[in-house]
């Protein structure tokens, strides 16, 4: 699955880096810890948080994530869409809270990857 499918199907807006839209979906992670994502994330993931300032896009780059999910219906900061476009990292904003996003990504397909 693309990230421009995943944004339709969970009710989401790409408000940010849509030329990247077309990156495929390898897996899913969920959580609002930065340091938790980095350790944790992994390649080609879509990132569900309800985190908007700036510093998500340098995680979501630093673990070449394949897009960043903000949930409650949030819009990034300023800088931070100014930074994802910079950076052609995809930011979905949605109506749905972090659960539903994530339990539809996941009837979708779309998993966790444990780490090795």
């Amino acid at each position: 699955m693309i990230v421009a499918e995943a944004a339709q199907l969970i009710q989401g807006t790409l408000v940010a880096g849509s030329a990247s839209a077309g990156r495929e979906i390898l897996g899913g992670y969920a959580s609002d810890l930065l340091s938790d994502v980095m350790g944790n994330s992994r390649e080609g993931d879509i990132w569900v948080t309800l985190q908007k300032h700036v510093n998500i896009v340098a995680v979501a780059q630093l673990n070449s994530l394949a897009a960043i999910v903000l949930v409650n219906s949030r819009k990034p900061e300023p800088d931070t869409t100014a930074r994802a476009e910079e950076m052609g990292i995809p930011i979905i904003s949605t109506p749905l809270q972090a659960f539903d996003a994530a339990g539809i990504l996941y009837s979708l397909g779309i998993r966790g990857r444990r780490q090795v």
